[in-house]
């Protein structure tokens, strides 16, 4: 089911939405304090993808790689990078310019789509220059 702002309410009797994201990536934590996410969401809880939550096994075993996209958990569905962002930018509030412009981005699916590889180029670039591993990378020796 495509996702649309109606479909997408302020959430009432359900479960509280998880957003999972990389805690080391300087971008996607700034995403996430940036997005007034809990203004529209109330009790969001965010995950870093390097923990041991249970729910990030649970997305290991559904197959998507965090290290190719966030993922919002949303009334048992699990919505993941460029699907993720579009469903985030439908549901955040108008307020701030930053909410304002990643709604613009990322309100269309299309658009979301399209730019999503360069925003995971530019996490993995940044980890490389912070000296920082991606989630599924091997221990170094």
């Amino acid at each position: 089911m495509q996702p649309t702002a109606d479909t997408l309410a302020a959430p009432e009797g359900r479960n509280a939405p998880v957003l999972v994201y990389d805690g080391e990536c300087p971008f996607c934590s700034a995403y996430v304090r940036m997005v007034r996410l809990r203004e529209t969401f109330g009790a969001l809880r965010l995950v870093d993808a390097r923990s041991g939550d249970p729910l990030v096994g649970e997305i290991r075993a559904a197959g998507l790689d965090l290290d190719k996209g966030m993922v919002l958990k949303l009334d048992g569905e699990l919505y993941f990078g460029d699907r993720c962002l579009h469903v985030l930018a439908l549901m955040s509030t108008p307020s701030g310019a930053f909410n304002r412009v990643t709604r613009a981005l990322f309100a269309s699916p299309r658009l979301a789509r399209r730019l999503y590889p360069f925003l995971v180029a530019g996490r993995n670039a940044a980890l490389i220059l912070l000296g920082r591993r991606k989630i599924n990378a091997p221990p170094s020796l």
